[in-house]
């Protein structure tokens, strides 16, 4: 094609007078960003850009496209002219943009193109963020991903019926031969597909409109429901008989980490300390009992549930990463090796549950008379133990002794005058060799079976524990278990199964067996880097949209639609109650897959998910507290050291390490999906966004020395020209990380740090995006 770009646009006398006024306004200087140029250096074209005020779109003004600014004229131009719409759609340090402003909207074969059978319409993404939210959300709806430049076409009415980012100009201009064609002779079909587009995108951005409303409000409900009912002397947040309400635990502890609240943060330590001293916790074998029939922790319902081990190690492992707590540290592994010990199979999956009652009696597994613990122990451990633990000859339950600790032990260390890591060890060797001698009794009957989803709260466990420990051991555990599941209760026919029993695998899984794997395998995704669980999760968590969600008010029911049940009804399984609902572990695992799995899809159901319980919620916030937990994660963000950016081709991980001198050096790893990069921390074009580490606003009592940034890769890719500074594949920020004397301004729980990045492939960019890195400041003690 040969024919002048400008041959089908006919600008007024008075636009023309504008637009030069607006060209010489830009004043001497000026440098037009096109490569067609009078011989007096002047451009040879001027759009209706040169009007506008930003400098994106400015850098546009002289294409020979005939641009329009998102507005009216535009719309009415096509609609009069019954032409479909370019919608362009970018920002100003967007290297892809740039790419293509220079390829194809500064060439006169595609510029004839567009003004012959389009209205052009340039959008800045970041002066109409709203334009550019909507689009988006129809590119990925209609291609599965998206990224800027963002390249859509429109309805004269403004409805996308196709949409893409980055297209080559040989590409570009076949597109644009093929879009007018169809337009010309399928119209109709174009029309509708763009109403259903349309009609999808309002429905999504209304979802989440209405699920940002819910969140904040309800949390803060739920937060001043729980702490009313907290039991400030003995922990706990219900009168006798007590239950650990682990959902409750969650919620209080992403707050305290996400507002710094310690209000909520000492309600949690109470309950964790009380519990940890109390006969609810089995003092010589670890692991808790189901709940507490008094108010003081002591007599427990002596039955131990695979659920509980999961949610409260997890809990304690938490507040440990918070505070730094040695106690919870200790806790959390004896809780974990207890379950690896006595509840886990050869093969690696994990028991339900062990019995209150061993030879007919209840609790008898787990009492001791004062004789008993003198015969097993030597004298000096007998005396430890029966002062420690509060042993009398008349016991403390039908003439027996349930063993707890009446005084924490690091007061117990100060008041007897002995050193706690002393004072540890001695009762690490008491514990033992109780513990081998209890083993010498006939024990409660314990439960076989192996529940996909108790399975799948105990892997999500372990992979942290694992994770924050830095302990094989538990990692192992989980993948083991996790490969167990995925082997014996998961078939290509059936699907997932919820039982496992003496060989065989039966029972169709329920919705939240699909929720607790889907969570555990993410868990161990994050841990490991492995794409095999990424993988696995997804596939899990597709079968849990296409077997359970509610077409028509959104949520999961508990059975699917073939369940023999289903002819009397599919209840919705959705307040936390002895363990989150299958739904608030759906809303958490599909928040999660929105950060990881590089698809708009599970965002959208996690919105819908939240909405759909709306109105449960805010009539009783505190029932909800673990899904508004997943809410909180869902709407601001995940918390921690571990990130993910760009919907997961980005992670950064933060850590401390400690050099020989006792500096602080805190050292951020980065990982990269292959064929991606991001912009080197000084970047050879200035419009891009470097790659930089901060301290966050909250980190008045720290200061960050200077970055040390690895050295980047100067290459060229795809259809490009000019050479890129950037970083691929792994890289590792590292900076000194000082205190300062700032006795006035508040500690913050953790550590915030911003890291600042843009990630780009060989096609598309993603906006620039800030990462929040959380550090716990235990680990600078």
């Amino acid at each position: 094609m040969n024919e002048s770009p400008m041959a089908y646009v006919t600008y007024s006398a008075a636009l023309q007078q504008q637009l030069m006024a607006a060209l010489s306004a830009m004043g001497a200087d000026y440098q037009p960003r096109t490569r067609h140029l009078q011989a007096d250096g002047s451009p040879k074209y001027t759009n209706r850009l040169i009007l506008e005020d930003s400098p994106y779109l400015q850098q546009h003004a002289h294409n020979p496209v005939n641009w329009y600014s998102w507005g009216k004229e535009a719309f009415e131009k096509a609609k009069r002219e019954n032409k479909p719409i370019f919608l362009s759609i970018g920002y100003s340090t967007c290297h892809w943009c740039h790419v293509m402003e220079e390829e194809s909207f500064d060439d006169p074969e595609i510029a004839a193109l567009l003004n012959r059978y389009f209205v052009a319409i340039k959008v800045d993404r970041e002066r109409n963020p709203d334009v550019d939210k909507i689009y988006m959300t129809a590119v990925m709806l209609l291609n599965k991903s998206g990224g800027w430049p963002m390249s859509s076409f429109l309805t004269p009415e403004g409805k996308t019926f196709f949409g893409g980012t980055y297209f080559p100009q040989p590409q570009f201009a076949q597109l644009l031969r093929q879009v007018n064609e169809v337009w010309g002779q399928q119209e109709e079909g174009l029309r509708k597909q763009a109403d259903e587009v349309a009609r999808t995108v309002a429905q999504i951005n209304a979802g989440e409109g209405a699920a940002s409303k819910l969140g904040e409000t309800a949390v803060q409900q739920a937060v001043i429901a729980i702490l009313s009912g907290h039991d400030k002397l003995k922990g706990g947040f219900s009168p006798a008989p007590k239950f650990p309400h682990e959902s409750e635990l969650f919620l209080l502890l992403e707050r305290a980490e996400r507002h710094n609240n310690r209000e909520a943060l000492a309600a949690v330590e109470t309950s964790l300390k009380a519990m940890a001293q109390g006969g609810i916790y089995d003092q010589i074998g670890g692991g808790f009992h189901r709940y507490a029939t008094d108010e003081n922790w002591l007599i427990p319902h002596f039955e131990k549930m695979l659920y509980n081990q999961a949610h409260l190690a997890r809990a304690y492992l938490l507040a440990w990463r918070l505070t730094g707590n040695p106690l919870y540290e200790r806790v959390a592994r004896e809780t974990l090796d207890y379950v690896l010990r006595d509840m886990t199979l050869s093969e690696g999956a994990f028991y339900s549950a062990t019995d209150a009652d061993s030879d007919g009696e209840e609790g008898l597994f787990f009492l001791w008379s004062k004789q008993q613990i003198q015969q097993a122990l030597s004298p000096e451990d007998a005396k430890l133990a029966i002062d420690l633990f509060g042993i009398t000859a008349n016991g403390n339950f039908e003439g027996s002794n349930i063993l707890n600790l009446s005084i924490a032990l690091d007061r117990y260390a100060k008041q007897t005058k002995q050193p706690l890591p002393r004072l540890l060890k001695s009762l690490d060797r008491i514990r033992e060799q109780l513990r081998l001698v209890r083993e010498q009794r006939i024990h409660p009957l314990r439960d076989d079976k192996v529940i996909t989803a108790w399975n799948g709260m105990m892997i999500t466990t372990l992979a942290m524990a694992g994770d924050l420990f830095s302990e094989p051991r538990y990692l192992n555990a989980a993948t083991q278990a996790a490969e167990f599941i995925w082997s014996k209760n998961h078939r290509a026919k059936e699907g997932l199964l919820r039982v496992y029993l003496n060989g065989s695998s039966s029972v169709s899984a329920a919705q939240d067996d699909h929720a607790y794997f889907a969570e555990g395998l993410l868990h161990l995704y994050d841990a490991t880097h492995n794409h095999q669980w990424l993988d696995q999760a997804r596939q899990i968590t597709d079968a849990m949209l296409s077997k359970f969600w509610d077409q028509e008010r959104g949520g999961f029911y508990m059975n699917s639609a073939v369940d023999e049940l289903a002819s009397m009804g599919r209840p919705k399984d959705s307040s936390d109650d002895a363990t989150p609902s299958g739904n608030s572990v759906a809303l958490r695992v599909l928040a999660m897959l929105d950060k990881r799995a590089g698809t708009l899809a599970y965002g959208i159901k996690a919105n819908a998910t939240l909405v759909a319980f709306a109105g449960l919620i805010n009539r009783r916030p505190v029932g909800y507290a673990y899904m508004l937990t997943a809410a909180d994660e869902l709407l601001r963000g995940e918390l921690g050291a571990h990130q993910y950016a760009g919907r997961g081709v980005v992670q950064a991980k933060a850590q401390v390490t400690r050099d020989v001198e006792g500096k602080n050096w805190l050292v951020v790893d980065i990982n990269i999906a292959p064929n991606w990069h991001l912009n080197a921390h000084k970047p050879l074009q200035d419009y891009l966004i470097p790659t930089a580490l901060e301290l966050g606003e909250a980190a008045s009592n720290w200061q960050l020395g200077a970055v040390i940034y690895p050295l980047p890769e100067t290459k060229s890719l795809g259809f490009q020209r000019e050479p890129l500074a950037l970083y691929e594949n792994t890289l590792t920020l590292r900076a000194e990380l000082k205190q300062q004397d700032n006795k006035q301004a508040e500690e913050p729980l953790a550590l915030p740090l911003k890291l600042n990045l843009q990630a780009c492939d060989d096609r598309i960019c993603l906006p620039p995006e800030p990462l929040n890195l959380g550090l716990p400041l235990t680990v600078l003690d």
